[in-house]
Formats: C-alpha cells, structure tokens, sequence
C-alpha cells in the first residue's frame, strides 16, 4: 500500500509541478522556431548564403540578430519577413541566432557576420554591396525605417507619408501584408 501511495504522490507531483509550457509573441518563453511560427515565413532560417558569399557576389546583405526566446524578437520577426516579401530577390536576408556567436570579436573579420554583433537583441545590420554598413539598430526597427534605407540602395522613389497606395491590412493574429486600401480580400 505504502508503494502504491508513494507512486501516485510522485506522479502528482511530477504532472503539478511541471504544468504547461505556455509560450507567445508577447513572452520571453521558447516555443521553436519564431520566423515559422510568428513571421509565417520558415524560409528565412537557415539563411541561404553567407555574408562573404554576398559581398562577392556585390549583394546587400541584411544581417538580423536574434533569439527564439525574446519577446522583442518574435515581435521583429514579422517585420523582417515583410521586408523578405518586397526585397528577398534582391538583398541577402540572413536571419542569426546571437547564441551561436563567439562573445571572442576578434577572430571574425568584416567579411563574418559576428563582427557586426554587439551584443543586443534583436540587431539589424544593413551591409551595402561594397561592404559599408547602411544601418545598425538594435530594438524593432520599423519597416518604414529600413525600407527607406533599402530604396536609397536601389534608387528607388521615397515612399511619401500621404501616400495611401499600400497599407497593413491583418491576414492572421500575428502577420499583415501591405494592400492598396480598397482590396478587400480576407
């Protein structure tokens, strides 16, 4: 009997204490992968090249920084997918878990990404076809932001804050896409 009781007190202790893991986009809790399960894009992770692939290639290359387990991160992630979306075929996109960075800085030269990496999350890093850094922030950079860096790179015309040509319109709780205001689609 004393068997029996000690099994089923383990056992109720063990399922108690453990509880659920609960994660979200607004937690500082690990629950995978965030470009999949919050930005709905898991093709940015891994990324496709390298940054000293890029500069040879004379590509701009977009450095992000980051951690599955931010909050701030998982917020950002839907940020760097819509810039995916407009820029992907045109820019180096390189989603990089900041875990998997020497904190040792010196032995990475500016053609390694962790030379770019100070230390703060999310980082975005915008490394122009000659290798010139364009941008570096740390914290959520708004698209608008890195999106009029990036039409400066490409020539292209400033998007003017009176122009209502695309807005955000919600596709799902965690991701928009820009529309033309009189789309209505669901």
């Amino acid at each position: 009997m004393r068997f029996w009781l000690a099994l089923c007190l383990s056992l109720v202790l063990t399922f108690w204490a453990a509880g659920p893991s609960w994660a979200s986009l607004a937690d500082d809790h690990f629950d995978g992968n965030i470009f999949p399960l919050y930005a709905g894009n898991g093709s940015l992770v891994p990324p496709r090249t390298t940054l000293a692939e890029s500069l040879r290639r004379q590509r701009p290359a977009l450095l992000v920084f980051y951690t599955d387990d931010s909050r701030d991160c998982k917020q950002y992630s839907i940020v760097v997918s819509q810039l995916q979306a407009f820029y992907g075929r045109a820019v180096s996109i390189m989603p990089l878990i900041a875990d998997t960075i020497d904190p040792d800085h010196s032995r990475y030269t500016p053609q390694d990404a962790g030379y770019y990496y100070r230390g703060q999350l999310p980082q975005t890093v915008l490394i122009g076809s000659e290798g010139q850094v364009l941008l570096d922030e740390v914290g959520q950079v708004p698209y608008e932001k890195t999106d009029a860096v990036l039409r400066k790179v490409f020539s292209l015309p400033e998007r003017n804050a009176q122009d209502e040509t695309l807005v955000p319109r919600a596709f799902n709780e965690f991701n928009s896409e820009l529309a033309r205001p009189d789309d209505k689609r669901k």
